[in-house]
């Protein structure tokens, strides 16, 4: 008779199911700074945050293209949600002074919030196509792969055209979705009939819009929190720090959805 595995004898907990042991000593201090804690856990939050939008936004591309109006607008609300709760979290870091970030901030080395895989490849999910990001990755390593696959693929907003022409819309789709999204005065006339008819692409444009701005307002909460905490000192990794972020600030993702406003 065979015995049972060892895994089968022990009962799933709450603790081994969401592998708390793991995440709960992922938190490796560089310091004896009290402070030090808090910055880990905020980063790792942020990117656990990351992988889950990553997961919904793959999962709102198939629901775009299948004209899935119903499941796009709730994974789009669910995004949107998970967005807000990370840009909160500023709120938290911003509890941390400019004197209690410096106590440990050479400890950081060469790393930085630059090097964070994961935002990048969101941005490249939702359109931008930029290849100065691979600066910060190996040619060989698994994570400038990543980005590099969303990019070569189509963005959040070729999947949205997919679903305007699933809708009944002359939506043409044969841009290259390698190069960044460029404004169409004739898609534009398309969107113009959209928000005529007030229907179901109109809510889903409409979320495109509260996302686009959310991650503008994400943008800005970012800069803001680096000057507050840095100044316009070089941040870590040798990265141009705030001076960088600022070029970040107000550029659309749908540059179309928004220039459309003035027409209608």
């Amino acid at each position: 008779m065979t015995e049972p595995s060892q895994a089968t004898q022990e009962a799933l907990s709450y603790t081994s199911y969401l592998g708390l042991d793991e995440v709960l000593n992922a938190q490796r201090l560089r310091s004896d700074e009290h402070d030090e804690l808090l910055f880990i856990v905020i980063h790792q939050v942020y990117e656990l945050w990351f992988k889950q939008i990553l997961h919904e936004a793959a999962f709102l591309q198939a629901n775009l293209e299948q004209g899935n109006t119903a499941h796009s607008i709730r994974t789009l609300r669910r995004i949107l949600t998970i967005l807000k709760v990370a840009v909160a979290q500023i709120d938290v870091l911003e509890t941390m002074t400019p004197s209690q970030f410096t106590s440990f901030r050479a400890r950081l080395d060469a790393s930085s919030g630059f090097q964070s895989a994961q935002f990048r490849e969101l941005e490249a999910v939702l359109g931008r196509r930029d290849e100065r990001v691979f600066a910060h990755y190996p040619e060989d390593g698994e994570q400038r792969k990543r980005i590099a696959e969303a990019m070569a693929r189509p963005s959040l907003f070729d999947s949205f055209l997919a679903y305007l022409k699933v809708s009944g819309y002359a939506v043409e789709c044969d841009r290259d979705v390698t190069r960044p999204v460029e404004p169409s005065p004739a898609l534009q006339a398309i969107l113009l009939d959209v928000y005529s008819d007030d229907g179901g692409p109109s809510v889903v444009a409409e979320c495109l819009v509260d996302l686009d701005e959310g991650m503008q307002e994400w943008r800005y909460r970012h800069v803001k929190m680096v000057e507050r905490t840095i100044g316009d000192k070089t941040g870590t990794g040798g990265s141009s720090g705030a001076t960088y972020l600022r070029t970040t600030l107000f550029q659309p993702m749908f540059p179309d959805l928004w220039a459309v406003r003035s027409r209608l």
